[in-house]
C-alpha cells in the first residue's frame, strides 16, 4: 500500500515516543505540536476530517486523535467520527436574487461561497426554519474549558476529555431571537464526519448564551446544498448526537429533460477507447466534486487529494484515473518528483459553462465511449441494464488491459452507476 507523507512521519513518532504500547496501559497518550513539528508540520499531521483520512498506524489500531489544549493532543481508541445516515429526501429549488452581481452561483469554489449562497438565497433560514437570522460570529477562537465523555472503542467504555482552551475555527454563526445556529461547511463529498468540528464549538457557545443552539453540517457540490442538523442528547457525551432534520437544495437553473439526453445520445461522436485504464469509480458526482477541487486549487498532489477528501489511497487512484480515462484531468510529476493532478483545457472549459449546461457537457463527454453509449441505448429500450449485457458491450469494445471476467464485472457497476447518474439529471 503506498504510503502518504503523514503516513511516513506518524509511523515514526510511534515508534520514537513508543506510543502505541502507552496508549495500551494508560489509555491514551498526550503528544505535543512541538514533538509532531519533529517530523512534520503539526497542522498537516492533525487534521483528518474523515475516518479514511487516518494515517496507517491509527486506521491499523482502531486510533482517533482529537485537540485538547492550544498545543497538544491525546491519541486514544476514541469513537470521533459519526457517519452520514442514509435518508435521500427530494431536492428543493430556490430561487437565486436576481439583483446579487457579487456571487456566481453557478461556480461555487469555497465553502464561505456557499454559506452566504445559502444565506442570501434563504436556504439556511428555511432549513433551520427561522427567516429572521443575522450573521454574528466566524472565524478562530479558544474553546474555552470543558470536559467531556467519548466512546473508548477498544475498552467499550466511555473515556474522559479535559479541554482547555484548545483552537476552534467556526465557519459560521446565525442568530435569531430564538436561536443561534452554528454552521460547519465543507466543499466536497464524505460517508462520515469528525464529530468535533460541531462539538467543540456548540460546546464552547452553550457555556456563554442562554439561546438553543442549532449544529448544521453543510456540503456544497455540483449545485446541491445538502443541510444536516444535529444535537446532542447529552450536552457533556461527545457521542450522544442525533439527527434532527437533513434537507438537500438547489438553485433553479432550468430542468434537464429525458429528450436533452437523447439529443446527445443522436448527436455524440464516439471517440477511441484511450490506452487508460478503463474506471472504477461509482460515484460520478465524486467524480465531479474531484474536479470542483482541482477547479478551486489548480493542482493537488496524490497526498493532498487523499488528505483533504474522503478517499482512501486506492480511491484517490481510482477516481484521478477516471477523471483521467474522461479527458478532465491529468497529471506530471513536480520539482519534489510527487504526483500532481490537474484539470486539463476541456476540464478547465467546464467551469465556464453554466450548471445546466455543466451537467449536459458531462453526459456529452460519457457518452462519447462507445460502453456508455451503447449500455444507455440499452437502458433506454430495457428500462434496466443488467451486468451481463453490459459486460459483453465492454468486451466487444477494446478496452484497455481487462483480462478477466471479474474485472470486467466489477468495472460494468461503474458503467451502471454513470448511465443512472445520467438518468436522474432527468428526474
Amino acid at each position: 500500500m503506498t504510503k502518504t507523507k503523514n503516513d511516513i512521519a506518524w509511523a515514526k513518532l510511534f515508534d520514537k515516543y513508543n506510543i502505541l504500547p502507552h496508549v495500551k496501559k494508560h489509555e491514551y497518550f498526550e503528544i505535543t505540536a512541538a514533538q509532531i513539528n519533529e517530523f512534520r508540520e503539526a497542522r498537516l499531521m492533525t487534521k483528518f476530517d474523515h475516518k479514511s483520512n487516518l494515517p496507517q498506524m491509527f486506521e491499523q489500531n482502531g486510533l482517533s486523535i482529537l485537540p485538547v489544549t492550544r498545543g497538544s493532543y491525546i491519541i486514544s481508541n476514541l469513537k470521533a467520527y459519526h457517519k452520514f445516515e442514509n435518508v435521500k429526501p427530494e431536492v428543493k429549488t430556490i430561487i437565486f436574487p436576481d439583483y446579487i452581481e457579487t456571487i456566481d452561483y453557478e461556480n461555487i469554489t469555497s465553502e464561505s461561497a456557499a454559506i452566504s449562497c445559502a444565506y442570501i438565497t434563504g436556504i439556511l433560514g428555511n432549513f433551520i426554519e427561522d427567516e429572521e437570522i443575522l450573521p454574528t460570529v466566524f472565524g478562530r477562537m479558544s474553546s474555552g474549558q470543558f470536559n467531556f465523555n467519548i466512546q473508548n472503542v477498544a475498552q467499550g467504555t466511555n473515556f474522559t476529555v479535559n479541554v482547555q482552551n484548545s483552537q476552534i475555527e467556526i465557519d459560521a454563526g446565525y442568530e435569531s431571537l430564538r436561536y443561534f445556529t452554528l454552521i460547519e461547511a465543507k466543499n466536497s463529498l464524505s460517508d462520515d464526519f469528525l464529530v468535533r468540528q460541531i462539538y467543540y464549538p456548540f460546546r464552547c457557545w452553550q457555556s456563554k448564551i442562554r439561546k438553543d443552539i442549532k449544529n448544521v453540517y453543510l456540503t456544497y457540490s455540483n449545485g446541491i446544498f445538502s443541510l444536516y442538523e444535529y444535537q446532542f442528547r447529552e450536552p457533556s457525551h461527545y457521542n450522544s448526537l442525533f439527527l434532527v432534520r437533513q434537507k438537500n437544495y438547489t438553485i433553479d437553473k432550468g430542468n434537464i429533460e429525458l429528450e436533452d439526453i437523447k439529443e446527445i445520445l443522436r448527436t455524440v461522436q464516439i471517440v477511441e477507447e484511450p490506452r487508460l485504464q478503463f474506471p472504477q469509480a461509482n460515484s460520478f458526482l465524486r467524480l465531479i466534486n474531484l474536479c470542483e477541487l482541482l477547479h478551486e486549487s489548480e493542482v493537488l498532489t496524490r497526498d493532498e487529494i487523499t488528505t483533504m477528501y474522503d478517499f482512501a489511497n486506492r480511491q484517490t487512484n481510482y477516481y484521478t484515473d477516471a477523471a483521467r480515462y474522461l479527458g478532465l484531468v491529468d497529471k506530471a510529476k513536480n520539482n519534489d518528483g510527487e504526483i500532481i493532478y490537474f484539470l486539463t483545457d476541456e476540464g478547465r472549459d467546464l467551469f465556464k459553462l453554466s450548471l445546466r449546461a455543466r451537467q449536459l457537457e458531462f453526459v456529452r463527454i460519457i457518452l462519447s465511449y462507445r460502453v456508455f453509449n451503447e449500455t444507455l441505448k440499452l437502458y433506454l429500450r430495457a428500462g434496466i441494464v443488467p451486468a451481463d449485457e453490459v459486460v459483453t458491450i465492454m468486451k466487444q469494445s477494446n478496452l484497455y488491459n481487462i483480462n478477466s471476467n471479474d474485472t470486467f464485472y466489477r468495472r460494468a457497476s461503474t458503467v451502471k452507476k454513470w448511465i443512472e447518474w445520467i438518468i436522474e439529471l432527468t428526474l
